[in-house]
């Protein structure tokens, strides 16, 4: 194995006990950083101990940048790394504090690390919740074209609903627009009931009803959508990370990335073969 081959087994996998170990050590970091921002936004620890967050904090970030480094240099595709999500979000956890060289307050960006507790998955390599994450998130991707038409139908009924309430109740029982109509309608709809405004004509009440009635009806759709999605989502995945594209989205039983092809037990065979030996 090439030194980029050791580091990617090290920052990718997580069926290595450097690799656990290594995962292991940057949530704990992770942790520690975001506790770093918490206890520095509160004013009265902040003017005592200041000076020492802002150490730690560059301490940190310094170990994020070498970090974030290892991973683009020990793939073979940098960009399949760099543009994906958590490459995006280390990115993001990584340059707040070289920003607030420059522009005061953006500081509060350090939170988005805590988007990288994600990896919580990897450490404990949770196939099986891992893999149920990845069907939810395939679910959700695949469910997008029939709720964005189901939202279009909500959007059309909270448009007509508000109408109707603007013209029944009129602006001396709230209603003063038929934007507010609308805004009722959802908030009515969704079954939040703010309570801000509310019909009082018997008509207006009438309609009401229906609206919640209606409201827990559709509140299951999104659900039924979804859920019959998961069920065509049945197979199991794994913490695999293909060493040439960075793909993670692998079948456990795939013995190749079906992303670019590239073998993903190549050394899981050389360390059979070592035994044999």
């Amino acid at each position: 194995m090439t030194w980029k081959e050791k580091v990617h087994e090290v920052i990718y996998e997580a069926d290595t006990k450097a690799g656990k170990v290594f995962d292991i050590a940057l949530l704990i970091v992770i942790v520690a950083s975001l506790v770093l921002v918490i206890l520095d936004s509160v004013e009265y620890i902040s003017l005592q101990y200041h000076s020492l967050f802002v150490t730690l904090e560059w301490i940190i970030t310094i170990f994020f940048t070498i970090e974030y480094i290892l991973r683009v240099i020990s793939i073979k595709k940098p960009k399949n790394y760099i543009f994906s999500f958590y490459g995006i979000v280390d990115f993001l956890s990584t340059v707040p504090l070289y920003i607030s060289l420059v522009f005061a307050g953006s500081g509060a960006l350090l939170s988005l690390r805590a988007l990288r507790l994600l990896r919580v998955f990897r450490i404990f390599k949770l196939v099986r919740y891992s893999g149920a994450g990845s069907s939810v998130a395939i679910a959700l991707r695949n469910s997008v074209p029939k709720i964005l038409i189901f939202l279009y139908s909500v959007v059309i009924i909270s448009f007509i609903a508000g109408t109707i309430m603007y013209i029944v109740e009129g602006p001396e029982h709230g209603y003063t627009s038929i934007p507010r109509g609308i805004y009722w309608a959802i908030v009515t709809l969704t079954t939040v009931g703010f309570g801000d405004i509310h019909p009082i004509t018997p008509l207006g009440q009438f309609i009401a009803t229906i609206i919640m009635l209606l409201g827990y009806g559709i509140i299951a759709v999104p659900t039924g959508i979804v859920t019959a999605e998961m069920a065509k989502e049945n197979f199991r995945k794994n913490t695999q990370v293909c060493s040439n594209c960075g793909e993670n989205d692998h079948r456990d039983s795939a013995e190749f990335c079906h992303k670019c092809g590239y073998s993903l037990n190549k050394r899981q065979q050389e360390k059979e073969i070592e035994n044999e030996d």
